[in-house]
């Protein structure tokens, strides 16, 4: 059976890591990071991931502005409000909660967010500079995913990684982060030939396709680890359940590790949602970077995967 590599705790580390560095600033007398989080409209979802970005980031010693504008909000207003959060020193982060009402232009938004505040990693200039190997703030499910990773792996340096989705908030930028590892990367995608035979050579294997239960035990290679970024409601409104893109009962009787869903990428996304903002406010103040998160850890092994739900 697969090890289970467990999410939560993998982003409460990097929560007290992050709140350990901020503490240090504090000592230093140095910035206190702000994240300013923008919902619009009344999304139930959404507004339970405001709550919980702003409750985390206010438990590390973050500054939190929650910023909850009304669903007829005009795209002028919000761009306004942006750009007023652009100019606030005391916010590093800006996060602009997707989706957004039918009547706003999501890349509008994107491209208001001041690049260096943009701690989503969805501004163009985030994204090249990525692409290109450079500095920049990359997307968080990307980061969480390189953690968990090196959390179970250590080493990713010439694995063969196959990223089974291409969207610009997981797919690209987590071939561009994995390249930095120095993996072997392949991108397969909805226009793949025979995916399964693709995903069956990757040493690492993510799912992020928002297909659930696509990925079945015979499209993995043996003793792969396997990182399932997928999350769909499944049943009724009685019982809805969570579930991933990988079919975890198949899956884990191959493969070496996999995350669960929930309990995997999910709070590890926030985790480096926290990381990112830290990073933005050092940077402002011409500080060095924290520690990144995707530096080298000690392989430690999970639990034994006995619940496909967790």
């Amino acid at each position: 059976m697969a090890i289970w590599i467990d999410g939560k705790a993998q982003a409460r580390a990097l929560r007290e890591t992050v709140a350990d560095e901020i503490r240090r600033l504090a000592d230093q007398r140095g910035p206190v990071p702000g994240l300013a989080v923008v919902l619009v409209g009344d999304d139930p979802a959404s507004q339970v991931y405001v709550r919980r970005k702003g409750q985390h980031a206010r438990e590390v010693g973050m500054r939190s502005f929650e910023h909850a504008l009304p669903a007829d909000t005009s795209q002028a207003a919000l761009l306004e409000r942006i750009a007023r959060l652009n100019r606030d020193p005391e916010v590093h982060g800006i996060l602009v909660q997707l989706p957004l009402p039918a009547a706003i232009d999501p890349e509008a938004v994107i491209h208001a967010i001041d690049p260096a505040k943009d701690v989503d990693g969805f501004h163009p200039m985030n994204v090249g500079a990525l692409a290109a190997g450079g500095e920049g703030l990359a997307p968080c499910t990307p980061l969480g995913c390189v953690r968990l990773l090196k959390s179970h792996l250590g080493e990713l340096a010439g694995k063969h990684a196959v990223v089974l989705g291409r969207s610009r908030i997981v797919g690209r930028p987590l071939a561009s982060l994995l390249l930095r590892e120095d993996c072997t990367v392949t991108v397969a995608h909805s226009r793949t030939l025979d995916p399964a035979k693709v995903c069956r050579q990757g040493d690492i294997l993510v799912a992020a396709v928002g297909q659930p239960g696509l990925v079945q035990g015979d499209w993995v290679k043996a003793g792969a680890t396997v990182i399932d970024v997928g999350i769909t409601r499944l049943g009724d409104d009685d019982s809805k359940r969570l579930v991933g893109d990988v079919d975890a009962v198949s899956v884990s009787r191959v493969a070496g590790a996999l995350t669960p869903v929930p309990g995997g990428v999910g709070p590890m996304t926030i985790a480096c949602l926290l990381y990112n903002t830290l990073t933005a406010a050092c940077r402002q103040h011409g500080l060095p970077d924290p520690a990144p998160t995707t530096d080298t850890l000690a392989p430690r092994d999970g639990l034994p995967l006995t619940h496909p739900h967790g």
